[in-house]
């Protein structure tokens, strides 16, 4: 994401501090609340009318002015604020459920073409991998083609990856996971944007439909997963390809916005920093690498359990249907995290409470699946969702707190993401390996453990009161 904000008598591109991914995304997230007379010292605000420092939005349009064109087709479009209403919640619920639908089938798909589970576990970790790769080119495509167009396309994209994955081939399979992860990652990237764009008065409330539709989106594909197969006939590739009719009537409900929105141009046009101050160079700052390994390290284990929490319940006696459901309990109870977190964070001068408590409630978890998976399966999954919510709202505002202007906020998004998803991706890749050469969930739990205390040991750094 990029940075936007409002300079004297130009309106700039803004959007909310918040999400993407992965987070989503795995999974959900919630708005970043900054500095305003309840914040604490040093924090960002998303009122452009609370005292304090000049607000810090984070955005896929950074520093750019809009052009007359554009701010027209953008009073258009909010003429028609039930119409873009529909268009976000619709969207929103296909920005987890092509991931959330696959871990319930990981099983029958690998029996399908005969896949070790090194080879099973690129199924989640390829598409992971692309969330990082469409992260980087999401701001240009953003700048260049307007952002109603390009989630347009991203939704026409996830369409086709999700009925790409279910042909008899596995190179389809794989190839498939590609077009579905780089086309979340442009809705990960671009929708808070437009969202903060279009709805400035009413941000935090519509950033809340967003994230709550996008984790309601997971949890019913990942409960519907082994329903769908039965009601359609007993084959994976009904239940997975039918989440393609989802994006396929999202797609039809954003139609509208392009269709207003045609006319903007004007997208080139780079706002001047204030004070002609040069740009950060985030890539050389201590500070970023911290919040991007934090982002990337807590983004590795909900994509672990994204790939893998059914089978580990599976494995250990628990039947497909029950795992499906236990799993989207998971989903569910992220909400909570990811919307009371990042409120805590932004009022206080320090979130290193925050930080150990989030990384504690993963880490107990995980130590719960080892000892009694499928005795405590509900409590597990609870701890894991609270934490997992709080910890990717938890360093989506991290990046906001500890940016010193919007551009910066910009590049400090921008460098999270796309390192980070990059990080994730290698979570269920190695836990599929371990799993394989072992024979057992123990190394690889035990190796997400470690990633829980390095996690915990950069996010102390992370938290710190200061910025880049």
């Amino acid at each position: 994401m990029s940075a936007g904000a409002r300079t004297s008598g130009t309106e700039a591109d803004a959007s909310a501090p918040v999400t993407a991914s992965d987070t989503t995304s795995a999974p959900g997230s919630a708005p970043a609340f900054g500095s305003g007379p309840d914040s604490a010292p040093g924090s960002a605000s998303v009122s452009g009318s609370a005292p304090g420092p000049a607000p810090v939005l984070v955005d896929a349009e950074a520093g750019v002015r809009t052009s007359a064109a554009g701010a027209a087709a953008r009073r258009a479009l909010l003429a028609h604020p039930a119409l873009l209403l529909v268009g976000i919640v619709l969207a929103s619920l296909n920005m987890r459920a092509a991931l959330a639908s696959v871990a319930p089938l990981v099983g029958e798909i690998s029996a399908a073409f005969g896949l070790s589970a090194t080879a099973s576990s690129l199924v989640t970790s390829v598409p992971v991998l692309f969330l990082g790769a469409g992260a980087a080119v999401a701001p240009w495509l953003g700048r260049r083609f307007g952002a109603e167009r390009v989630l347009f396309a991203a939704l026409l994209l996830l369409g086709a990856g999700v009925l790409a994955r279910v042909l008899p081939s596995v190179y389809a399979l794989y190839g498939g996971g590609i077009l579905v992860g780089t086309a979340i990652a442009l809705l990960n990237v671009l929708m808070p944007g437009l969202i903060k764009r279009d709805f400035p008065d009413r941000a935090a409330a519509m950033t809340s439909v967003y994230t709550g539709a996008m984790i309601a989106g997971a949890t019913v594909a990942a409960a519907a997963a082994v329903p769908l197969e039965k009601a359609l006939g007993g084959g994976w590739e009904a239940s997975l390809g039918s989440w393609s009719l989802l994006a396929a009537v999202a797609a039809v409900a954003w139609l509208p916005q392009v269709l207003i929105a045609r006319g903007r141009t004007g997208h080139a046009v780079r706002a001047v920093p204030a004070g002609g101050a040069r740009p950060v160079n985030v890539w050389r700052s201590a500070l970023a690498w911290q919040v991007t390994l934090f982002m990337g390290l807590q983004s590795l284990w909900t994509y672990v359990l994204i790939a893998w929490m059914p089978t580990i319940f599976v494995d250990h006696g628990m039947d497909r249907s029950t795992a499906g459901v236990v799993f989207a309990f998971n989903n569910l109870v992220q909400v909570a995290g990811a919307f009371v977190v990042p409120l805590l964070a932004g009022r206080m001068r320090s979130q290193r409470p925050l930080i150990v408590l989030v990384t504690t409630l993963v880490a107990a978890g995980y130590a719960g699946l080892l000892v009694a998976p499928v005795e405590g399966a509900w409590l597990w999954s609870a701890l894991l969702g609270v934490g997992q919510g709080g910890a990717v709202g938890l360093a989506l505002t991290l990046i906001v707190l500890r940016s010193g202007d919007a551009v910066t906020a910009a590049g400090l998004s921008g460098m999270a993401q796309t390192v980070g998803y990059l990080l994730a991706a290698a979570g269920p890749l190695a836990a599929g390996a371990l799993h394989q050469a072992t024979g057992s969930w123990t190394p690889p739990i035990c190796g997400v453990l470690g990633v829980c205390a390095a996690a915990l040991a950069v996010g102390l750094l992370a938290a710190r009161n200061r910025t880049v």
